[in-house]
């Protein structure tokens, strides 16, 4: 690395390993095609090399899959690859704790099916289908539009793009085992909006966690539910809630995606990659036409740092995930590095609060905090680079407020000129305007569904 974090000196970036491995596989590497598709289509297709070394070549594979399931979404995985590689990748999602995580999530839980490996030859690995829909940017009518967050749920009216009410509510969803709540709270925050509107002609929403076709299929939001009740309540909940609305157009995606198409919106441009720092890492994406996809872009758990002995996330149980870094999460993590003690248990809000107050009075350990999120944010926009096509990357979140933000910025434009000066030369780095914080995520929203 040319710039060290300076909190984080292990710190082992994704981007540069897989640099140093190919270096490994020019002359004698062997070719290996993996193919990536739900059910019988194919969404994304890589040839690469593999060397000699089987333990870093399954690494280098396994890694690669792992950032294209988490960002695109799958549930085949076809190799034209050797025997080796192929049998100790089917054993790794059917085996290992992380192997099994992404097994068990993505497969089975949003695309109802586990997660399998085929051996295949490279003729039989078709190019990926090309994908997008023309969500959003629909202003005309009288809509709602809603986001539901893991601390408040915002929801305004808009008269053909104008917002003429808007309101934040709070509420602490993560670990209410009802699942009326969720549907009450919803409920009042939509008609809170629609008291300023003569009439609703449309809804749109966004929300954490992964939706398909309306339908909630991971999402923390829900955590606290039991597995029989987010099938029966869950599951349903913005059908049964588009039903009480005397069935109006209905339309709600991840918060990501919102965020992207918000940020596009509001920069009059596409090619948008949109990613908040905040309780988790959250991204969404919108393509170089303009399209939003049905990718999952679930950047928290695609891995960004490739040392053995990197930070284990929670949840999956797997090493150097981004939301270790890019959320409050990664500022907790670093607090103490940086000399800054809380006591046990302090929320990490709370902790994000102090840090940010810190900074508000120039201390040098909150500075060194931010230092380093923004250090290993570079060599991560890098890493995401080599999946989504983007020219424009719109930052947010509670990580982001304040100083901290713009310094974030600063040290990851400084990673890319020193280390990917043709990525930095191409690329718009930004945060959201006044009006894009206010209202945009709103609009957008609220844009989502056409009036027929």
């Amino acid at each position: 690395m040319k710039i060290i974090p300076n909190l984080d000196k292990e710190f082992l970036p994704a981007i540069l390993w897989n640099h140093e491995f190919k270096k490994t596989t020019l002359e004698n590497g062997e070719s290996v095609t993996l193919g990536l598709l739900r059910d019988d289509k194919v969404v994304a297709r890589r040839t690469v090399k593999i060397s000699s070394d089987l333990d870093s070549s399954f690494f280098y594979i396994e890694r690669m899959l792992k950032a294209m399931l988490w960002a695109i979404g799958g549930n085949r995985i076809l190799i034209a690859g050797p025997d080796a590689l192929v049998d100790r990748l089917q054993k790794h999602y059917s085996e290992s704790a992380s192997g099994k995580f992404d097994a068990e999530i993505i497969g089975e839980k949003i695309y109802s099916r586990s997660i399998t490996v085929e051996q295949a030859s490279a003729e039989e690995i078709s190019e990926p289908t090309q994908e997008g829909a023309a969500l959003g940017r629909h202003l005309d009518g009288y809509r709602i539009g809603f986001d539901l967050g893991g601390s408040d749920r915002k929801c305004a009216a808009v008269i053909d793009g104008k917002v003429v009410f808007s309101e934040e509510i709070k509420w602490d969803p993560y670990f209410e085992t009802n699942p009326q709540y969720h549907y009450d709270g919803t409920m009042d925050s939509l008609k809170r909006a629609a008291a300023h509107l003569p009439r609703v002609d449309a809804i749109g929403g966004s929300a954490a966690g992964v939706y398909v076709d309306n339908e909630v299929r991971v999402a923390s939001l829900f955590r606290g539910v039991s597995a029989d009740e987010f099938e029966t309540e869950v599951r349903p909940i913005f059908a049964k809630l588009k039903e009480a609305w005397e069935g109006v157009p209905f339309e709600v995606v991840n918060d990501g995606e919102v965020t992207a198409l918000a940020g596009a919106m509001s920069l009059k441009d596409d090619a948008v990659l949109g990613i908040s720092m905040g309780t988790s890492l959250a991204a969404g994406y919108v393509t170089p036409e303009g399209n939003i996809t049905s990718w999952l872009n679930e950047l928290a758990f695609i891995p960004v740092d490739y040392r053995p002995n990197g930070p284990i996330d929670e949840w999956s149980g797997d090493i150097g995930c981004g939301v270790q870094f890019f959320s409050q999460q990664g500022v907790a993590r670093l607090a103490p590095l940086a000399g800054i003690d809380f006591e046990k248990d302090t929320p990490f809000a709370e902790q994000l609060v102090e840090v940010q107050r810190l900074m508000s009075e120039n201390d040098q350990r909150a500075r060194n905090i931010y230092e380093t999120i923004g250090t290993c944010f570079g060599y991560a926009i890098a890493h995401y680079s080599t999946i989504y096509d983007f020219r424009n990357l719109l930052i947010l979140g509670r990580v982001t407020s304040g100083e901290g933000g713009q310094i974030i910025i600063e040290k990851a434009e400084e990673v890319l000129k020193a280390e990917f000066p043709n990525l930095a030369s191409t690329l718009k780095i930004s945060m959201p305007d006044e009006q894009m914080k206010r209202h945009g995520q709103a609009v957008a929203a609220a844009s989502l569904p056409i009036i027929k």
